[in-house]
């Protein structure tokens, strides 16, 4: 259990240290997403950079960092255009009361407050990913359903936790062609042969953001352990291994 008057203590410290601290939510079915607490009190805004997997945990402080360096410096966020090293290129949109109202809890409890503005760092086009959400437009579970489990029950029969070892292509709108489960909680799901796949290009990513994003994945919810499923990139229909 999260002892909370231990991390609101770290919270202070990291604000007191380097100016603000970076909340990374982890697991669960919703994809990752971080947020910024203590911006707030020299910019008047908090950050989120929500899914945006093409990137590694450092490479999510890394950015950040960078974008906030550039609000402090007087940059206006509407002007912002930053390029952080390799990473790409970067700008800032408002975020809707409704998304900021359950992504970034962690800042309304550190400031005991009930609403605090943000901006939704997004990545440009060569990096984007199918789980970076529209946060300018109110919460839907139909318009944002990689986003769904935020605020709606799990549906599949399968357990809530599940993970799955994924490709970018996959992660990028590629139709997923492979499918093995390897244990109850834990598939494979690539789009394109699997033993192609460059190391660089492997993610591990919850199961319920690619069955929000293709809702043709729903059979590799019924397959046993050990089992998998393929299909040409061009149907939706799946076939057994070897068959």
């Amino acid at each position: 259990m999260i002892d909370k008057s231990a991390m609101l203590e770290k919270i202070r410290l990291n604000i007191a240290e380097h100016g603000h601290h970076i909340n990374l939510i982890l697991g669960g079915t919703s994809p990752r997403f971080a947020y910024t607490i203590g911006v707030n009190q020299k910019v008047g805004v908090e950050l989120i950079l929500a899914g945006a997997l093409f990137y590694s945990v450092d490479d999510v402080h890394r950015i950040i960092n960078d974008i906030v360096v550039e609000l402090r410096a007087g940059t206006a966020w509407k002007e912002l255009n930053i390029k952080v090293d390799s990473l790409g290129i970067f700008s800032l949109r408002r975020v809707d009361a409704s998304w900021s109202d359950m992504m970034i809890l962690g800042a309304l409890d550190f400031y005991n407050t009930s609403e605090i503005s943000a901006l939704q760092i997004i990545p440009d086009q060569v990096h984007w990913t199918i789980d970076i959400p529209n946060l300018t437009k109110q919460w839907n579970a139909i318009s944002e359903p990689v986003w769904q489990w935020l605020n709606e029950k799990w549906k599949y029969p399968v357990p809530e936790q599940s993970t799955a070892v994924t490709n970018l292509d996959a992660l990028q709108g590629e139709p997923i062609t492979e499918a093995v489960r390897w244990e109850e909680d834990q598939w494979e799901l690539f789009a394109g042969a699997g033993p192609d796949v460059a190391k660089e290009n492997i993610r591990v990513v919850s199961l319920g953001t690619l069955l929000g994003a293709d809702q043709s994945l729903y059979p590799i919810t019924n397959l046993d352990v050990g089992k998998g499923l393929w299909r040409d990139s061009t149907e939706l229909k799946w076939h057994s291994w070897g068959k």
